[in-house]
């Protein structure tokens, strides 16, 4: 991978979240993400987007022209243009991705590096098939595969961990990136209302606290052309659990420091990896 930009400050990242409301038009939320961009400043270290940047839409399979492969991806090449241009990381949540192997979609997040390069992919492993007592119904798993391991990647402020939205419900996967050694977490999401309410801040800080790593999580908010109504509150959790930034329920920008050394204190506190197998 080669440098791992040696100049910037390893013991302080500067984040920004970006929290849209995504349609279920590729180029429309292209154009979004410029919107955004261009309000966040150049010293910004590490950019981070929700679940599904791309777009949203009930049956991604439909059509053909919005599940692309990743070099055809209008979005996935605008987000390396944007890493290359302003010299950041960009954590792009997931994008929906055609697959070759099959005749189904990926929900696939990447880490591009400052040269625009693909540093690491991670492919959504639990997919969200339930029916909800309001009579919503998602099967995922209809126009999903599913990934099959844990991703890890390399970065100026240690090793990130990366996950997708109903991942979250199964800590085996946490406590994996916090055995390797993960500092910081990545949970982006299309949370919906009801969930969101009910679970999404506990199972958020019970993910900071159990793996003692920052929490970054970017969400998807509103109602999407597909009909879905998404719950928003982004927040970032430091490794105590507290929660130290987060948006509301409205398209924003969140932008936060992170002081890495709090990792180490948090660990040294409460020295949970002297009791790994």
């Amino acid at each position: 991978m080669g440098n791992l930009d040696s100049n910037m400050n390893t013991q302080q990242l500067s984040l920004a979240i970006i929290q849209p409301t995504s349609t279920n038009n590729t180029a429309e939320n292209v154009e979004l993400l410029h919107q955004s961009i261009s309000q966040i400043d150049s010293s910004i270290s590490l950019i981070s987007l929700p679940e599904c940047a791309n777009f949203i839409e009930k049956n991604p399979l439909r059509s053909k022209a919005q599940s692309r492969t990743e070099a055809e991806d209008l979005y996935l090449q605008a987000c390396k243009e944007i890493a290359k241009t302003r010299q950041c990381w960009i954590h792009i949540g997931s994008l929906v991705i055609a697959d070759k192997t099959s005749s189904k979609a990926a929900n696939r997040a990447f880490i591009l590096s400052p040269q625009g390069e693909i540093t690491a992919r991670y492919d959504k492993c639990h997919l969200f098939d339930v029916d909800l007592p309001d009579g919503t119904r998602y099967r995922e798993s209809d126009n999903f595969i599913a990934g099959t391991s844990p991703t890890i990647a390399e970065t100026p402020w240690g090793k990130l961990g990366l996950s997708i939205c109903f991942d979250m419900r199964f800590p085996s996967l946490y406590q994996h990136y916090r055995r390797a050694g993960v500092n910081l977490i990545f949970i982006p999401a299309a949370f919906t209302v009801p969930t969101g309410k009910a679970h999404w801040e506990s199972l958020l800080r019970a993910r900071a606290i159990e793996t003692q790593s920052y929490v970054i999580a970017a969400a998807q908010v509103g109602k999407h052309a597909d009909g879905r109504e998404t719950y928003g509150h982004s927040m970032v959790i430091n490794p105590w659990g507290e929660i130290i930034a987060q948006l509301g329920e409205q398209p924003d920008l969140l932008i936060c420091e992170l002081d890495m050394q709090k990792v180490q204190d948090v660990r040294n506190a409460v020295p949970l990896r002297a009791f790994d197998d």
